[in-house]
């Protein structure tokens, strides 16, 4: 009776969000009481089972997504992110233009969020597809597909980063991890998936009015040797402390300091800090401007932070209620994959809600005791779980209306293109993570 109950919840979630149009956080507090109310928990047990899976959900996540946004803003406003395209762009040549989109946006997209990464690199897009007259679409959609992997296989993102809060997976491990899919992803998507004809027969074009983002004139952006560097500050620190872990001994004294500064919202914190010189006041900005721009970037992503801490209060009524004892007993038995199970559960949600987060958030307490019953490595149940949530996107996610509109292309176009190669890059990352479960 517990799991129909949340099947009902989950399914009740859906028509919120679809039928009735209503926001993933409004839903899902909605969602929450109704299924513990069902459940027979008492009222007070719901609204403190609410108030505890939000705090645990947002935690140190909080600083995360937030020390993120400050960096992607940073890196966009100073035009370090445009640098980094246009130096890879001259390094690669014109026949390889394609290797360094990928380049530069698997490099920018490890600490832009999605949606900024997309509007910081349409504009160079577009300048560079009028430069070297190849189609907007053979250069655009490799930087596409390298924001979509590292978006959604890689912590500091949102979706990676409450996962691995929820499962109790180590942030840097699941980084190093998820790196080890998500470059070869990107470069099968967004290489040779781009170059076949039929992504080739959709014709995009350079939408009016719509490219609206600064483009920098040479003697405006940073030096490219800064602008990496600030750039990859926290994947420097987070990666130090994961490979103190693997050479250092247990007891040794380094290896504190190596935890303390490669914690991801230090790490996030230290570039913060650090950029807001390097890209800010040393190049001639007043340090008033370099805040209120950063307060801006909050904004943005205020309502992924609620949407994030409503999924953990779902998370934590399906606990409290006791389903998880209900669905551990009921996949014992099961010779499907604890990894596969949770691919599966993901993907379906994403399917039919559209959110990438609620899909990771909802599926994420779904099957939480699996992770804990399982035995396997909580980092790559955090990357199955990932995969799944980009799973298909189509009609009912925004980024697919931001990619038809950016593209200047049909809908039914827009469907040929985005949804499958969200699906390839969803089936890829699948395949990575049983891969590396052979030899975790």
């Amino acid at each position: 009776m517990a799991l129909l109950i949340v099947g009902f919840g989950v399914l009740l979630l859906l028509l919120l969000m679809v039928k009735f149009k209503l926001d993933g956080f409004i839903s899902l507090m909605l969602v929450s009481l109704i299924v513990g109310f069902l459940e027979g928990m008492p009222l007070d047990k719901i609204t403190g089972s609410i108030y505890k899976g939000i705090g645990g959900q947002l935690n140190s996540l909080i600083l995360i997504l937030a020390f993120g946004a400050m960096l992607g803003k940073l890196l966009a406003d100073s035009g370090a992110a445009q640098r980094i395209a246009t130096t890879f762009i001259k390094m690669f040549g014109k026949k390889n233009v394609q290797w360094a989109m990928i380049v530069t946006s698997i490099i920018v997209g490890i600490t832009m969020f999605f949606e900024a990464g997309f509007i910081v690199l349409f504009p160079i897009i577009c300048t560079i597809a009028i430069d070297t007259g190849l189609p907007l679409m053979y250069v655009g959609l490799p930087a596409v597909i390298g924001l979509s992997t590292t978006h959604s296989f890689l912590p500091p993102h949102p979706g990676p980063a409450a996962v691995a809060t929820i499962f109790g997976a180590n942030m840097g491990h699941t980084l190093l991890l998820g790196l080890l899919i998500a470059i070869p992803a990107a470069i099968i998507v967004g290489i040779f998936y781009t170059r076949t004809n039929f992504v080739l027969s959709v014709k995009a074009s350079i939408p009016a009015g719509l490219v609206t983002s600064k483009i920098f004139k040479e003697e405006e952006m940073p030096g490219f040797g800064i602008s990496m560097f600030s750039a990859l500050i926290p994947i420097v620190l987070m990666a130090a402390s994961t490979m103190g872990d693997l050479v250092l001994a247990k007891k040794d004294p380094l290896l504190i300091y190596l935890h303390f500064f490669g914690a991801a919202p230090i790490a996030l914190m230290l570039s913060v800090l650090i950029s807001m010189v390097t890209l800010g006041t040393n190049r001639g900005k007043d340090i008033t401007e370099v805040v209120s721009s950063m307060g801006a970037s909050i904004k943005s992503i205020a309502m992924i932070i609620l949407v994030i801490g409503a999924g953990g209060a779902f998370k934590q009524v399906i606990v409290d209620a006791g389903v998880g004892n209900a669905i551990t007993e009921l996949t014992k038995g099961l010779s499907v994959s604890p990894i596969v199970l949770s691919w599966g559960v993901a993907a379906i949600l994403r399917i039919a809600v559209g959110s990438a987060t609620v899909a990771i958030t909802t599926a994420s307490g779904i099957v939480l005791p699996l992770v804990q019953a399982s035995g396997i490595s909580p980092e790559l149940m955090v990357l199955a779980t990932s995969c799944g949530s980009i799973f298909a996107s189509h009609v009912n996610d925004p980024g697919f209306w931001m990619f038809k509109e950016y593209f200047n292309i049909p809908v039914a176009q827009a469907i040929k293109v985005r949804t499958t190669y969200t699906c390839i890059l969803s089936v890829l990352g699948l395949i990575g993570v049983l891969i590396l479960h052979q030899f975790i």
